[in-house]
């Protein structure tokens, strides 16, 4: 977390429209305060860019955290404690920002200093003599749709856990938004959890953070060593002090709300009519990942010869596959898939699922719907979550990168289509008749 006040009075506005306040600091002797703000280090970071565009009189100032975690008013943390963040990351990056060498390709692991030793859920909790609790969780809980399903079933475990140790729980959620272009996305995913009492936007005041009595810090999360190995779902029980090698496979199960969904009549005419044509099988072959994304000619000759292959099932893609394309047996849905809902809403009008590793094969076992997932050498840097009723694949990445240079030369990168040639028809048609 880090602890912050402003220099002037300012708006800023999410996705959504939701305005997020800040005020230029009155009285800070008293640091239980509406004008002095929590948030995250990533949303902070973000907050600085956007001053930073506004004018010149716009600044964030850092506030020591510590001080402000002396309030007897201050909520018990929960989980792996994330103390003083702020002060260590920006201090020993400088330090050693020479010597540290470690990287991914996405990102570097800048929190190697924090603190990631295993914590009791059971120990934080015990001795409170509420009855009534409001948890607070700070910071946006992974990035993609994937994570945050992922994360959104380890937050049910948690509240399962509390619930049966106090009479009520009321879980709400504080994303970053100062800079985030998905943060209307986000807040769907996480609305739609039955558990979930709010979904708001970061920052939140000092005065108000301390009305919860506990909270978890997931700030930084994403770039812990055990969220770079473990299944995302496994990295947030860990996070959360909950032993996920103690839960069962059969309790990590997704859920996705439809109550408060109501799909429009043009998409629901669309599913009916196509059901009537026969099984519906998803096919879901690419993403935002260029590294996990089948080729399109080779994703083309695959879904012609599945068509083939497979005369009971008529096939839908929320992706636009190739305009040049036409099958009767072949629905193109992308115009209808334009929110996270509506995509969930249609896979679950599918008999079976084909896909490489998105969220598509998450949200298909919300539905136990049996799904074939595509998984690359990408993939293998980490576990992968297994559901009852997926089965995969792995395709083999053949490419040479003939580069001299620290980071890749795509025009020097050779032959990296040749281990999705192997990927055949055959094997992906036998696998989705066992499930």
């Amino acid at each position: 977390m880090v602890v912050f006040r402003v220099t002037d009075n300012i708006n800023i506005k999410t996705t959504d429209g939701t305005l997020v306040k800040y005020t230029k600091v009155k009285g800070p002797s008293n640091l239980l305060n509406e004008t002095i703000y929590i948030t995250t280090l990533e949303d902070f970071s973000d907050l600085k860019k956007v001053f930073a565009s506004v004018g010149n009189k716009y600044k964030a100032k850092i506030i020591d955290e510590a001080k402000v975690r002396y309030l007897s008013q201050f909520p018990r943390e929960l989980g792996i404690t994330n103390i003083n963040e702020y002060n260590i990351t920006n201090n020993l990056n400088y330090k050693y920002k020479d010597k540290i060498a470690i990287q991914s390709e996405e990102n570097s692991v800048e929190s190697i200093y924090l603190n990631e030793e295993k914590s009791d859920l059971k120990k934080q909790i015990s001795g409170t003599l509420k009855k009534d609790v409001k948890v607070l969780i700070l910071g946006s809980l992974g990035s993609s749709i994937s994570e945050m399903i992922c994360a959104s079933t380890a937050l049910r475990i948690l509240y399962e856990k509390l619930s049966k140790q106090f009479r009520s729980v009321s879980l709400d959620i504080y994303i970053n938004a100062s800079e985030n272009r998905f943060y209307s996305r986000d807040k769907m995913i996480f609305s739609n959890q039955a558990f979930v009492n709010k979904v708001s936007a970061l920052s939140i005041d000092v005065k108000e953070f301390c009305s919860y009595d506990f909270f978890v810090d997931a700030s930084s999360v994403t770039k812990r060593s055990f969220y770079q190995t473990l299944n995302y779902t496994d990295a947030w029980l860990h996070k959360l002090g909950i032993d996920y090698k103690a839960i069962s496979n059969e309790q990590k199960y997704n859920e996705i709300n439809f109550t408060s969904y109501k799909p429009k009549k043009d998409l629901q005419d669309k599913i009916r009519t196509i059901k009537q044509k026969g099984k519906v099988l998803l096919f879901h072959p690419y993403s935002a990942n260029a590294a996990k994304s089948i080729p399109k000619e080779i994703a083309i000759k695959l879904l012609k010869k599945m068509i083939e292959k497979m005369p009971e099932y008529v096939f839908v893609s929320t992706l636009k596959l190739d305009p040049k394309f036409k099958n009767d047996r072949y629905f193109d849905l992308s115009n209808d898939s334009s929110s996270f809902i509506d995509f969930c809403y249609i896979v679950s009008n599918c008999e079976k699922a084909f896909t490489v590793n998105t969220s598509t094969y998450h949200v298909a076992d919300a539905f136990f719907i049996p799904s074939v997932v595509v998984l690359t050498d990408y993939d293998q840097k980490r576990d992968i979550k297994e559901y009852e009723y997926s089965k995969a694949i792995y395709v083999k990445d053949k490419s040479k990168d003939y580069s001299q240079f620290i980071f890749k030369n795509e025009s020097l990168l050779l032959y990296r289509f040749d281990g999705w040639q192997e990927l055949k028809a055959s094997k992906v048609i036998k696998l989705l008749e066992k499930l």
